[in-house]
C-alpha cells in the first residue's frame, strides 16, 4: 500500500463552551456600545461575534474533520468534542463508522466457463482521509444534477466507489474458480466449498482495489451462488445423476463387503 499523507491537526483548538461565552459577551458589547453613540467599536464587537460562528464544530465519536485553509491541507482533527478552530478553515465531515453494502448477484464465468451467479456482501470503512478527500473524485460517483457533496452524500459517492470496485474484484476471483469439481478435477479448490480461502482472496483483491481510495474492507463474502437459469437445470440433472451413481456404488460396495465377509466366515 502507498504511504499515507495523513497527518493529525496541529494547529490551536480552543474549547467551544469558552469561545461560546465569548460570543455572547460580544454579542451584548454590540447593542451596548450603539446605544452610547460609540459605532466603531460596537461594529468591531458585532462582527467578532458573527466571525466566531463559523469556528464552532461538534466531533461525535469516530467522526472527524479534515481542516482546509484556502485549499492547503492543515490536518486532520480527531479528537471528540465542543470545539472552536480558526473560522477560515474549510471543514470537511467524514465517517469512521463501518459500513455494509450488499452487491447484487451478477453473472459471470467460472474457471470451466459455466455461466454462474454470484453475490456479495462487504463491511467497509474509510482508512486514509487524505485519500479520500484528494486521491478520488468523489463527484464523478453523484447523480446528474444532484446537490453539491455534504457529509451524506459524499459517503454515498464512497458507497458507489466501493460497489463499483468490488463487483470488478468479485468477477476477478470467481473466474479462478471452478463452481464445482469435474470428474478430471479431483483436488481443486471450488467456490462452492472454498470458503475461507475463496472469501480471503476476495477481501484481499477488494482491499488492493480500494486502496487508492483509502478505503478498507473488513469483512466481504459470498453470500450467494448458483448456476445461471439458462444452464441451472442441466446442471441439477448432472448432479442428479452423480447422487445416483454414488448411491449404487455404495450398495455395490456394500454387497461385495457381505459376500467378502461370507466367504471369510466359510474359510474359518
Amino acid at each position: 500500500m502507498n504511504e499515507t499523507k495523513e497527518f493529525e491537526f496541529q494547529g490551536t483548538v480552543i474549547s467551544g463552551f469558552v469561545m461560546l461565552g465569548m460570543f455572547f459577551v460580544l454579542l451584548g458589547l454590540a447593542p451596548f456600545f450603539f446605544i452610547r453613540a460609540m459605532h466603531f467599536p460596537g461594529v468591531i464587537c458585532a462582527v467578532a461575534a458573527f466571525l466566531t460562528l463559523p469556528g464552532f464544530v461538534l466531533i461525535e465519536p469516530n467522526n472527524l474533520r479534515v481542516l482546509l485553509f484556502f485549499g492547503k491541507y492543515r490536518g486532520t482533527l480527531r479528537r471528540n468534542g465542543f470545539f472552536w478552530l480558526n473560522p477560515f478553515y474549510t471543514k470537511t465531515k467524514l465517517t469512521m463508522r463501518a459500513r455494509n453494502l450488499d452487491i447484487p448477484p451478477i453473472k459471470v464465468n467460472d474457471k470451466n466457463g459455466n455461466p454462474i451467479m454470484i453475490g456479495l456482501v462487504i463491511v467497509w470503512r474509510l482508512r486514509d482521509t487524505y485519500k479520500c478527500m484528494f486521491e478520488i473524485d468523489s463527484s464523478s460517483f453523484m447523480a446528474p444534477g444532484a446537490p453539491a457533496l455534504t457529509a451524506q452524500n459524499r459517503m454515498t459517492a464512497y458507497e458507489q466507489f466501493v460497489s463499483i470496485q468490488s463487483d470488478a474484484a468479485l468477477r476477478s476471483v470467481a473466474g479462478r474458480y471452478a463452481y464445482d469439481l469435474l470428474d478430471n478435477q479431483k483436488h481443486e479448490t471450488t467456490l462452492r466449498d472454498g470458503g475461507e480461502e475463496v472469501n480471503n482472496e476476495l477481501e484481499k483483491e477488494i482491499n488492493e482495489r480500494l486502496d487508492i481510495a483509502g478505503i478498507e474492507a473488513i469483512e466481504a463474502r459470498i453470500n450467494y451462488l448458483a448456476y445461471a437459469p439458462e444452464i441451472a437445470a442441466v446442471m441439477l440433472r448432472r448432479q442428479q445423476a452423480e447422487a445416483i451413481i454414488a448411491a449404487r456404488e455404495k450398495i455395490v460396495e456394500g454387497a461385495v463387503s457381505m459376500v467378502d465377509m461370507a466367504l471369510h466366515q466359510l474359510k474359518e
